[in-house]
């Protein structure tokens, strides 16, 4: 299939009430298979309400995953899916995103190292589980490193309350409290991480 418009240019794709998508750059009605392989061409685009103009853009590429995912693609393991519905609304919440981007940004810069170890690695499967394990070390590495830079008190500091205060004061005890809270949450983030690393 052809690429649609030219290097640089954002596609539009506009979304009508019936679901049916039209490619402004062609002129023409397209399917879900036609934006996904614009995504392995790299081409930019948005689809955007016909109506009302609202970007819709992420939640037709989550479709496009659930359809891969429910035609037997099964990239995202259970265990992946289940721990990512459990982070929202949570307090970690707005640090998966930044953690998921630079995970998938080091595989992409690692991709064609992996593709040659991977077809080296095909008449060994031993060889391909290291090769796998290692990455998902490196991904595990990168993510604890994600949770000290959000983590209230480094390594070796001590808790709250563990140190004298001149006076006690109500709003002082509060940000106390609110803090030991997260300090916990992240506590008990660090030991679901350092579980899967020794899995």
């Amino acid at each position: 299939m052809s690429k649609s418009g030219t290097k640089g240019d954002t596609i539009v794709i506009k979304k009508y009430a019936n679901r049916r998508l039209y490619d402004t750059s062609t002129s023409r009605y397209v399917t879900l298979d036609h934006l996904r392989e614009l995504v392995k061409q790299d081409a930019e685009f948005v689809v955007l309400d016909a109506k009302s103009g609202d970007d819709l853009t992420r939640g037709v590429l989550a479709q496009i995953i659930f359809e891969e995912e429910a035609n037997g693609a099964n990239m995202l393991p259970l265990p992946f899916l289940r721990q990512l519905i459990s982070y929202y609304g949570d307090a970690l919440e707005a640090v998966v995103p930044n953690y998921l981007q630079m995970t998938m940004n080091n595989f992409a810069e690692e991709q064609e190292r992996l593709r040659e170890n991977f077809l080296e690695a095909m008449g060994s499967p031993g060889t391909m589980m290291q090769m796998m394990e290692g990455q998902t070390r490196r991904n595990i590495e990168i993510f604890q490193q994600a949770m000290r830079m959000f983590t209230p008190f480094p390594d070796g500091m001590p808790a709250a309350g563990t140190m004298p205060e001149p006076e006690a004061r109500p709003a002082a005890s509060a940000e106390k409290s609110e803090l030991e809270s997260l300090k916990q949450e992240l506590e008990a983030m660090r030991s679901k991480i350092d579980k899967l690393a020794g899995s």
